[in-house]
C-alpha cells in the first residue's frame, strides 16, 4: 500500500515537470498526468474483474510491478514523442496496483475486525510511506541535477515492492483463529497465514 501510493504521489507531484525538463511545454505536460490518471482509474475497474477469475493474486502484483517500471522507464528515458504510450503504460500499471492494494485488506482478512484492523495498519503506516516519496525525488533531483538518479530510485521502489506484494498476494487470510496446522500440511497450503 505505501510502496504503490508513493509511486502514484510521485506521477502526481513530478510527471509534469519530468516531461517540461525534456522539453515539453506545459500544457501537454498536463495532458500527460490527466491522461495518467484516466488510465488509473481504468486499471482500478480492471481488477475486480481480473481479481475474480483467480484465488490467487500473485499475477496481480507482478503485472503492476512490470507495467509501472516499463512505464516509468519511458516516460523518464525513451523519446519525448512517445511519452504518451509510455503514460498510458504507467498510469494502468499504477491503477492496477493502487486498486489491487486496496483489495487485499477484504480478501486476506478472516473477519470484519480483522479487515479494519489491516485497514489502519495498512492505511496509516502506508500513506506515512507515501508522503515521502515527493520529497524524496525532489531532494535527489536538487542534489544530482537531472532526473536520472532519482527516477533509479523510483525503479528501485518498484523492484522492492515485488516481495511485499507477491506476500500479500498469496491464499490464504490473517486473523483467524489460532489452531494447530493439520499434520503433514504448512500453513500456506491450508490457507491460513500466521500472523
Amino acid at each position: 500500500m505505501g510502496m504503490q501510493s508513493l509511486l502514484a504521489y510521485v506521477v502526481l507531484g513530478w510527471l509534469p515537470t519530468i516531461c517540461q525538463d525534456r522539453g515539453m511545454d506545459e500544457t501537454s505536460a498536463g495532458y500527460v498526468l490527466a491522461l495518467s490518471a484516466a488510465m488509473q482509474a481504468v486499471g482500478s475497474l480492471a481488477v475486480p474483474v481480473l481479481a475474480r477469475r483467480a484465488r490467487d493474486q500473485r499475477p496481480l502484483v507482478v503485472a503492476t510491478v512490470a507495467l509501472t517500471l516499463v512505464g516509468f522507464t519511458g516516460v523518464t528515458w525513451a523519446p519525448i514523442g512517445s511519452v504518451w504510450g509510455w503514460t498510458v503504460v504507467l498510469g494502468f500499471g499504477q491503477g492496477l496496483g493502487f486498486a489491487t492494494a486496496l483489495s487485499f485488506i477484504g480478501l486476506r482478512a478472516h473477519d470484519a475486525h480483522v479487515a479494519a484492523q489491516l485497514s489502519g495498519m495498512a492505511q496509516g503506516v502506508g500513506y506515512v510511506i507515501a508522503a515521502t516519496g515527493p520529497l524524496a525525488l525532489g531532494a535527489l533531483h536538487d542534489a544530482t541535477g537531472g532526473w536520472s538518479v532519482p527516477m533509479i530510485g523510483v525503479l528501485a521502489v518498484c523492484a522492492v515492492m515485488t516481495a511485499p506484494g507477491v506476500a500479500a498476494g498469496r491464499v490464504g487470510t490473517v486473523g483467524g483463529p489460532a489452531g494447530p496446522p493439520a499434520e503433514g500440511i504448512n500453513s500456506e497450503i491450508s490457507g491460513h497465514i500466521p500472523n
